[in-house]
C-alpha cells in the first residue's frame, strides 16, 4: 500500500451536533483513516458487525477490507502483527474486544511493545494504538468489566489515557493514532452511551494533561474514565451542604499530569482519588504517594482513595454494591477530622 498524508487540519468544521462517545470513536477513526493511508483498523468483530459495541460500524463498507477487517480470536496475535505493521510504517489502531481478553497479548504489550524504542535507541518506533473497552457498570460478568488501567499505567514506555467525554474521545484517540509511540486507549464502557453537542473535528487539551472539570476551594477529587461522572455527581451533592469540591479529569494515567493535579491541591490541602478498580494495588495507590511526596507540607489530611472491593468483579447483581458511588464519595470525605 502507497501511503499518503494529508492535514486534517485544514477540515471545515461541521455544525454541532449530539454525538455519543462511541460515535466520536467512530468520526475519530474515520477521518485518521481518511488523512493517512497508513492507518488501519483490526480486531475481533470490527469489520461487518462494527465491534460489539458498534464502535467501527460502517467503517469496513466506506474503507474496504483492505483497511479494517476482522482478526481471529488471538489477542496476542493482533498485538505481534501490529507491531510488523508499526516497525514497517503503518500505522494500526486494534481492539481488544474487552478489557479481560487483553490479558493473552500482555507479554507482546510488555516484552516488546514498551520496550522497541529503548530497545533500539530511538531508531525503530512503534506508532500503535490497543483500544481497550474498559470497566463496569454495564452488568457484564467477569472478564468483561475488569479495570486493567494500573497494569499498562506501570509499564514503562506505554502512554496510557481515558476520556470521559465524546469531545476528549475524539480529540485524544487523533492525537493517540498520530503518536509515533504505542498508546493504550482505554475506553470505559460505561460511557459508550453518554451524549454531548460536537461540532466535528475539535481538538481538546492535548493527551497528556488533566483537566480541572469543576472548581472547587475545600477537596480536589481526582477521577477518570467512567469515575468523573461520579466525582461531579458527588460534588453537586456536596455543594448543597456547604462543601465545596474541585474535580480533576485525569485523562492521562501515564504520563501523570503532576503540575495540574499539585495546583488544585496546594489550594484544597486535601485530596481523594476514586476509581473502579480493587483499591490494593489500584492505580489510586501512585496518584494518593504522588501528592503526598509532593505536597506533604500542604496536606491538612491523608490523601482518601474511594475504589472498588478487592475482590474479582461481581455479578451484574452484586455490580452496583461494588463499584463507587457518589454517596461512597461523600461517606469517605466525612471521615476526615475537619478542625484538622
Amino acid at each position: 500500500m502507497t501511503a499518503t498524508v494529508t492535514s486534517s487540519t485544514s477540515a471545515e468544521a461541521s455544525a454541532p451536533t449530539q454525538l455519543t462517545m462511541a460515535g466520536a470513536l467512530n468520526a475519530a477513526m474515520r477521518d485518521a483513516m481518511t488523512a493517512d493511508d497508513r492507518v488501519v483498523v483490526y480486531g475481533e468483530d470490527v469489520g461487518p458487525l462494527g465491534g460489539v459495541f458498534r464502535v467501527t460500524d460502517g467503517l469496513q463498507a466506506e474503507f474496504g477490507t483492505d483497511r479494517i477487517w476482522d482478526s481471529p480470536l488471538a489477542e496476542s496475535g493482533i498485538i505481534g502483527t501490529a507491531i510488523g505493521m508499526a516497525m514497517y510504517g503503518m500505522r494500526p489502531v486494534v481492539e481488544m474486544q474487552f478489557d479481560a481478553f487483553s490479558y493473552p497479548a500482555f507479554e507482546q504489550m510488555v516484552s516488546h511493545v514498551a520496550k522497541m524504542r529503548n530497545r533500539t535507541k530511538s531508531r525503530v518506533t512503534l506508532p500503535m494504538v490497543v483500544r481497550i473497552p474498559c470497566a463496569g457498570a454495564i452488568g457484564g460478568v467477569e472478564h468483561h468489566s475488569d479495570s486493567s488501567e494500573s497494569y499498562w499505567a506501570s509499564t514503562p514506555g506505554l502512554t496510557v489515557v481515558m476520556p470521559s467525554n465524546p469531545a476528549d474521545a475524539y480529540s485524544m484517540l487523533r492525537e493517540a493514532i498520530d503518536s509515533d509511540d504505542p498508546v493504550v486507549f482505554m475506553e470505559p464502557k460505561s460511557r459508550y452511551w453518554s451524549k454531548a453537542p460536537l461540532a466535528l473535528p475539535v481538538t481538546t487539551a492535548p493527551m497528556d494533561r488533566a483537566e480541572v472539570v469543576r472548581e472547587g476551594t475545600d477537596v480536589t477529587l481526582i477521577g477518570y474514565g467512567p469515575t468523573v461522572r461520579t466525582a461531579l455527581e458527588a460534588a453537586e451533592a456536596a455543594s448543597e451542604e456547604g462543601l465545596s469540591i474541585e474535580v480533576i479529569d485525569l485523562r492521562s494515567l501515564s504520563p501523570f499530569d503532576d503540575a495540574t493535579v499539585g495546583a488544585s491541591v496546594r489550594k484544597t490541602s486535601r485530596a481523594a482519588v476514586i476509581h473502579e478498580a480493587a483499591q490494593f494495588g489500584g492505580y489510586g495507590a501512585e496518584v494518593a504517594a504522588r501528592i503526598t511526596e509532593r505536597n506533604f507540607h500542604h496536606l491538612a489530611a491523608p490523601v482518601l482513595r474511594i475504589a472498588g472491593f478487592d475482590i474479582p468483579f461481581p455479578s451484574p447483581k452484586l455490580e452496583e454494591y461494588h463499584l463507587p458511588t457518589a454517596n461512597r464519595v461523600l461517606a469517605a470525605l466525612d471521615t476526615w477530622e475537619w478542625d484538622a
